[in-house]
């Protein structure tokens, strides 16, 4: 472990019950005054989506918005969301709903001002200095899951459309202004999302736990994110009205996506490739792949696993960790392998290249190979 690191950590977040109240003066201090709303195409019909649009309308803020982002928003996604952003003469943006939402929005507000396209800004080196950054619009984020973490991020996920891979667009301004976190809002997921977003943080915070990287601040926030998925997701899973465990998480959430600046891992590296091709949920294949993952790290990671369950209050080090990520999968009914998810074997192959080319494999404790990642792969199906 090397100690040297570059170190970011999050926004202005207004938490609690009913804030989306102050969306109108969130607006104000991030200067926008022509705000477009985007969501996703199943959001955007829903009571939550309806009334924000409301509070806006009444603050004479319009009631703008695009919906038009799929489940793994892509560049073909983003070209229509910019044309309805120039058309409507918007100067800035409120990325509202999951990660899909939320991640397409700020790439609206990031691309509005750009001259190159979308995959020059990778994450990548310096790619990012490439931006314009003066020509980014402001970004309000308000999220209505609790699993991804994006409205705390730098950066968003998006599917090439053509080659089918993921590309991580990072730039610092992507950074949202303001985060309105309301529980009220997660209230409406049913329980099969509330899994799959809430093992979305579980796994953010184990990756980045078990990440060789040195960043300690991400460190202790991880250990306390894996704390709060486990006492209060199997809670917000049983009763989604339960608005103490729904806060809990979306502030797991919140600490996933931060804590993960340490880095991610294999899980990622392989859940990315797996949702680009397939269409997966990203969460729910997540705690999918995690148990095959934390074997195939457990030469690295096996002595950490003393301290982070006396602190959770499990007993059994590695093990007895393994132990519980099972016994959370089966109580949550997630699948028990990719191939109940519809992954077949007939793209291990091209699979595995795709996992060795995403930058989590560079957080991974075990070094990822193209022969190690294949049998990984096969574990996992």
């Amino acid at each position: 472990m090397t100690l040297t690191g570059n170190w970011s950590y999050p926004t202005a977040i207004k938490f609690g019950a009913g804030r989306i109240k102050e969306l109108p003066q969130a607006c104000a201090q991030a200067g926008i005054k022509r705000p477009l709303l985007v969501t996703d195409k199943g959001l955007a019909k829903m009571a939550i989506t309806q009334s924000t649009l409301d509070i806006l309308d009444a603050a004479g803020l319009g009631r703008a918005m695009f919906s038009e982002v799929d489940p793994n928003p892509n560049e073909k996604n983003l070209s229509a969301g910019l044309e309805v952003y120039y058309n409507g003469d918007h100067d800035g943006v409120i990325a509202f709903g999951g990660g899909s939402g939320i991640d397409l929005g700020k790439m609206i507000a990031f691309m509005c001002g750009q001259t190159r396209p979308i995959w020059d800004y990778e994450d990548v080196g310096d790619w990012w200095t490439r931006a314009k950054a003066s020509a980014i619009a402001p970004i309000i984020a308000v999220p209505t899951t609790a699993g991804t973490g994006s409205e705390v991020g730098r950066a968003s996920v998006i599917t090439n459309s053509e080659t089918h891979v993921k590309k991580i667009i990072f730039h610092p301004k992507v950074l949202p202004t303001v985060v309105i976190a309301d529980p009220e809002l997660t209230v409406g997921m049913p329980p099969m999302i509330t899994a799959g977003t809430g093992m979305d943080a579980f796994a953010h915070c184990l990756e980045a736990y078990c990440s060789p990287h040195y960043h300690p601040m991400s460190q202790g926030i991880a250990v306390e994110g894996l704390r709060l998925v486990k006492e209060y997701l199997p809670r917000a899973y049983k009763d989604g009205t339960d608005l103490e465990a729904r806060a809990h998480m979306m502030s797991a959430a919140a600490m996933g996506a931060t804590a993960f600046q340490k880095g991610l891992g294999a899980v990622h590296a392989i859940s990315h490739p797996i949702g680009a091709v397939y269409n997966t949920h990203h969460g729910t294949t997540n705690a999918v792949v995690i148990p095959p993952v934390l074997i195939f790290n457990r030469p690295a990671i096996e002595d950490r696993f003393d301290a982070l369950c006396g602190y959770l209050g499990l007993t059994g080090g590695f093990d007895g960790f393994y132990d519980y990520v099972m016994e959370l999968r089966a109580e949550l009914k997630i699948p028990n392998s990719l191939s109940e998810m519809g992954v077949g074997t007939d793209r291990i192959d091209e699979l595995a290249k795709m996992a060795m080319e995403d930058p989590s494999t560079g957080g991974n404790p075990v070094e990822m190979t193209l022969e190690n990642t294949t049998e990984l792969l096969k574990a996992c199906i």
